[in-house]
């Protein structure tokens, strides 16, 4: 079965100027860095890079900066804006640059029925040629979509798949189950060696943009069915997720990469740092040999 753009994939942060404007300068010294990882593409313009903090024009720049620094290398475009016309814009946009598939957050502005996500999903797949991969993000959405509706969402004609975000580890089982040609992925870093057990053909993840070596290194494990080093590398990967947790996990990112060399700016108001000392936390954390290993 040959599926469409399944691996690993950074689920890219944003660079943005001291004054929380998007920087194309600092956009370009992320993209090198997460590069270098050996993961298989990068996810441009997800809730990792703080799209539903950014305007249209500004995810617009970003891809176009990120094509130009990745070329040949398997882009996938967030395009699930708040407006429908909006998403497709970004849709459009994203297929001229040659990027390689699409993904959106299904609309949740209101309490949209499980019939219009369905609608929207299928205006937004005939938007382009792209293949386009649903995301079910329950924590960020507000309310999980039903199992139903996400298999018949990934009926259409060009979906090829699913961003799995979710703790619902029986759902993600029962969507492999009835939804066998469909792209996988897990959204959750920090267990997702549960998700691929049960059938994830990928992930895609915010910590990835620093520790991608790790990630692709987890994987790796596990396609060879090396239980005991994926167990070591998760625990790796949970350990600094804990410790994100405590600054809040971007704010935190950002530290990280300020503390390696890296400035990527702030996070746009009004998501702001959860710790007084968070820059000094994340320092130290990254220091920690388990961890500094896999930061290059």
């Amino acid at each position: 079965m040959n599926k469409k753009l399944p691996g690993m994939y950074a689920a890219l942060m944003t660079g943005l100027g001291d004054d929380g404007a998007f920087s194309p300068e600092r956009q370009s010294a992320l993209n090198k860095y997460v590069l270098r990882q050996g993961l298989t593409g990068l996810y441009v313009g997800g809730s990792s890079g703080e799209s539903g903090l950014l305007d249209t024009a500004e995810l617009l720049e970003q891809q176009a900066v990120v094509a130009a620094d990745a070329p040949g290398v398997p882009l996938i475009a967030h395009v699930g804006a708040a407006s429908l016309r909006d998403s497709v814009k970004l849709a459009k946009n994203a297929a001229r640059l040659g990027y390689a598939g699409l993904s959106a957050l299904p609309p949740h502005s209101y309490p949209f029925t499980d019939a219009e996500i369905l609608g929207y999903y299928r205006e937004l797949q005939a938007a382009t040629d792209l293949p386009l991969i649903v995301y079910e993000v329950p924590i960020r959405t507000g309310r999980p979509i039903g199992l139903d509706t996400l298999v018949a969402i990934m009926d259409l004609p060009n979906v090829s798949g699913l961003k799995f975000t979710s703790t619902d580890m029986f759902k993600l089982s029962m969507l492999r189950r009835r939804s066998p040609a469909a792209t996988l992925y897990f959204g959750f870093d920090e267990i997702y060696l549960s998700g691929a057990a049960l059938g994830a053909d990928g992930g895609i993840g915010t910590t990835y943009n620093l520790l991608g070596k790790l990630y692709v290194a987890l994987d790796v494990a596990i396609r060879r069915g090396d239980l005991a080093e994926a167990m070591r590398l998760q625990e790796i990967s949970a350990l600094f997720v804990e410790g994100l947790l405590e600054t809040g996990v971007l704010p935190g990112m950002k530290a990280a990469f300020r503390a390696i060399g890296i400035e990527v700016g702030p996070t746009r108001a009004p998501m702001v740092m959860r710790a007084d000392d968070g820059d000094e936390r994340m320092a130290k954390l990254v220091a920690r040999p388990e961890i500094a290993q896999w930061i290059s």
